[in-house]
């Protein structure tokens, strides 16, 4: 045997030959069967002239806050933000493969680009498509951005390929915690044609500043795009505003209470 460190329990080779690692290419074929990092939510609210997203930059290795500095929201030619929630190696993945199309898409002979909804499509069945392979990509999408006709459009896709259109969406425990805020300014689309950008991005900010109180995994470091028709202005390192624990002693009814 080698006893040599590097090799310990190896055969020596100048007696047995070179180790063949050939086998271990023909190993079964595995699948990510629970994610390992993930990003929590993702949040995103129409107006009357265009979309609002956001989604902190915390990626979370299990229940550890690991990596704090993690972009969320891509952006897709000047039409287009997709926001990843979930698994952050499939969301690499995917991120490439939008690269790969906006390269193709602007090399084309067309002199056309996709829009978000076109892109929300295209997203949906690559989602399904890897479903159906059992093997998904474990990621909520929300596609924000504007239709073929300039209007503000806005909808995920799910790992089981499953769409879903509102005025405002969440990913994740914004689905529960943020959703109801958002639903206060836009319930329908005729109040969201009536939001200035303004009001928009105060309702998703103070709706980050709620998920930062009360998700586990969120942080209060966080992008924000805003689209519209003069294009996308995506902001990647904000910091929750007025954002404070200090109310924390003036809570009664848990623990040991001294007065």
């Amino acid at each position: 045997m080698n006893h040599l460190p590097q090799a310990w329990g190896r055969p020596r080779d100048d007696v047995y030959g070179a180790y063949d690692h050939a086998y271990l290419q023909n190993g079964p074929k595995q699948h990510t069967q629970s994610p390992a990092v993930t990003g929590t939510s993702v949040l995103a609210l129409k107006f009357k002239d265009g979309v609002v997203i956001a989604a902190d930059n915390l990626a979370s290795y299990g229940s550890l806050a690991r990596f704090t500095d993690v972009k969320r929201l891509r952006k897709f030619a000047d039409t287009t933000v997709v926001g990843f929630g979930g698994d952050v190696s499939d969301m690499q993945y995917l991120d490439r493969l939008l690269n790969s199309l906006d390269i193709e898409e602007a090399y084309g002979g067309s002199s056309h680009t996709l829009n978000a909804q076109n892109l929300h499509t295209y997203l949906s069945k690559v989602m399904y498509k890897r479903r159906s392979e059992f093997n998904p990509l474990w990621n909520q999408l929300l596609v924000a951005g504007l239709d073929g006709e300039g209007k503000p459009f806005l909808a995920s896709a799910d790992l089981l390929g499953t769409t879903f259109s509102s005025p405002s969406l969440a990913t994740g425990f914004g689905a529960h915690l943020a959703q109801p805020l958002l639903r206060k300014v836009a319930f329908d689309e005729e109040a969201a044609a009536k939001l200035t950008v303004e009001e928009a991005v105060e309702a998703i900010k103070e709706s980050m500043k709620v998920l930062f109180y009360r998700d586990a995994r969120s942080l209060d470091k966080y992008s924000i795009a805003v689209v519209t028709k003069d294009g996308i202005d995506l902001k990647q390192d904000e910091k929750l505003e007025k954002q404070s624990w200090a109310f924390a002693d003036q809570i009664r009814g848990y623990g040991t209470q001294i007065n």
